[in-house]
């Protein structure tokens, strides 16, 4: 792949003026990419992925997905042989309650794993990376971030997370997505992080709040409630339950 001209690099024809044209006679072929892709935009059928020419401006660097290692998991890309775990894990009813997906059969799970597969690199607004959660060799479940905004000081991603509850209860979901906030903030270079979630769903929204995130003003028109964290609430939450893990009377000062 190479790097497109940024968006509003002329573009010009390479017809030139012959001898006995008029004056001018090629200025209007002289384009801005940027008009040609706000032309191209509507004749892209809706649920056609886009090409990278089409999504706008991007950060410094790519992020592509690697393997990240917590205490117990290990968060890597999707692979086919996830496929009857994630039919089990998106099948649960406790899973499909809280998110806008459907119930699928095992063709159409197989077909949702393929696509979450594709979604590997984090550039431009709109790309979406998705990681398995894997524990002890077994997928127990997906986190996910999807970038929002682009521009350095207002870069922001959404974070999701979704955890097979047979697992659940173990901290697994904090830990992943935690990881998550990790690479969002220090490789992405995000100033904020936001998680969206249904006010029905109490163990997410737990979650959030474990993890640091504080609620937005919702928007009249949405029943989902908004949570946002920065670089210095996680921080400042990491240092309270530090200090509360710390046994009484110690001190990080302390010498023998």
């Amino acid at each position: 792949m190479t790097r497109a001209e940024p968006l509003g690099t002329p573009y010009t024809s390479r017809h030139r003026r012959r001898p006995g044209d008029a004056p001018g006679a090629t200025q209007g072929l002289r384009v801005t990419l940027g008009e040609v892709v706000r032309a191209l935009r509507p004749l892209i059928p809706a649920g056609v992925s886009r090409p990278r020419l089409f999504r706008g401006p991007r950060i410094e660097t790519p992020v592509d997905a690697h393997p990240i290692r917590t205490d117990r998991l290990v968060l890597r890309r999707h692979r086919l042989e996830d496929a009857e775990a994630w039919y089990r894990i998106q099948s649960s009813p406790e899973v499909v309650e809280h998110l806008p997906w459907p119930v699928r059969d095992r063709q159409a799970s197989l077909e949702h794993l393929r696509h979450r597969m594709g979604h590997r690199r984090l550039w431009q607004s709109g790309d979406f990376l998705a990681l398995a959660v894997e524990r002890d060799g077994e997928l127990v479940g997906d986190v996910s971030l999807h970038l929002r905004d682009v521009r350095p000081t207002e870069r922001s991603v959404e974070i999701g997370w979704v955890l097979d509850p047979a697992a659940g209860g173990q901290g697994f979901a904090s830990e992943a997505s935690a990881a998550m906030l990790d690479l969002a903030f220090t490789e992405v270079g995000a100033t904020t992080v936001t998680a969206v979630i249904e006010p029905g769903n109490t163990r997410s929204i737990a979650l959030a709040e474990r993890l640091g995130f504080l609620r937005e003003d919702a928007p009249r028109r949405s029943s989902s409630i908004t949570f946002a964290i920065t670089p210095s609430l996680l921080d400042a939450r990491r240092a309270e339950r530090a200090a509360a893990d710390m046994p009484q009377g110690d001190t990080a000062a302390r010498r023998p």
